[in-house]
This record gives C-alpha cells, sequence and structure tokens, in this order.
C-alpha cells in the first residue's frame, strides 16, 4: 500500500478504500469522448476503452451508452471485474467500505450499479439481488442522488 492508496481504518466502522485517479491523459480523453455530439459520443468512449482498458470510468460510460442490453451487460461486467482487481490492488480485502463521495471509486460504483440494473432488466434476479446487496455493503449511503454527475 502506498500514500495514494489510503485505506482509513477507524473504530467507527470498517476500513474504506479509495482507489488511485486515473492519469489526466485518460480523464482529459474521457471528457472529450463524452463531450462528442450523438452517434459520435460512444464510438469515441470505445476508443478511449480500447486505448486505456483498464479505466473503470471509460467502461461504465461504454455500458450507459450501449446500443442494448446485451452490450451494456458486457461493458459493465467488464469494468465491475477490472475494478474488483484495482480495489485489491488498492489493499481492499473483501470487506469494508468504497464509497461514492471519494470521484476515484465512481467508475468501479456505476459498473456495479450499471451490471445491477441491467440485469434486473432481463430477469436475472440472483445477479440483481447480489450486486444492489454489494452496492449497500460498499456504501451505505447509496444510492447517491445523481450517478453519473462528478460534483
Amino acid at each position: 500500500m502506498t500514500e495514494d492508496q489510503p485505506i482509513s481504518l477507524s473504530s467507527t466502522g470498517p476500513p474504506e478504500t479509495i482507489l488511485n485517479h486515473d492519469e489526466h491523459e485518460l480523464r482529459t480523453a474521457l471528457a472529450e469522448a463524452l463531450s462528442a455530439p450523438g452517434d459520435e459520443q460512444r464510438a469515441r468512449v470505445v476508443d478511449v476503452a480500447v486505448r486505456w482498458p483498464r479505466s473503470l470510468d471509460a467502461w461504465a460510460h461504454l455500458g450507459r451508452l450501449a446500443r442494448d442490453d446485451a452490450e451494456a451487460y458486457a461493458a459493465f461486467r467488464v469494468g465491475y471485474h477490472r475494478g474488483l482487481d484495482r480495489l485489491r490492488q488498492a489493499g481492499w480485502r473483501g470487506a469494508g467500505f468504497v464509497r461514492f463521495r471519494h470521484t476515484a471509486n465512481r467508475g468501479f460504483l456505476r459498473c456495479l450499479a450499471g451490471l445491477q440494473a441491467v440485469a434486473e432488466r432481463i430477469g436475472e434476479e440472483d445477479e440483481d439481488e447480489r450486486c444492489a446487496l454489494f452496492l449497500r455493503q460498499l456504501d451505505p449511503d447509496w444510492p447517491p442522488p445523481d450517478l453519473w454527475s462528478d460534483d
């Protein structure tokens, strides 16, 4: 664990994990892709995900911009599994908080929330319930007021 991968222990609850922020170049490229007009937006987010396949925000937005539930499910699942890898690299050991209020955690939580929503839509009840419970365990304040806002 390094200083830029903090895990805080407190006497009031479980440890909290905060992921590292994506590099500036990636964040800039994703912001530019998301500001593209209409149909071009999705294609530009695809380019970002291909260039930076570990970007949880890119996978989350790709799932949000998906053309159908199968595409959304796939993008959200990739982001979710990449997120679990990044959480473990940050010191998370399968328990503790991963709160939405930390902007670096939002890509992972968006992927998990997206996976839950698509699972609900396609009738995959066990996945829907598992993801919904996991979200509440990771962040007791779940859901955020606006899942897609970075404010």
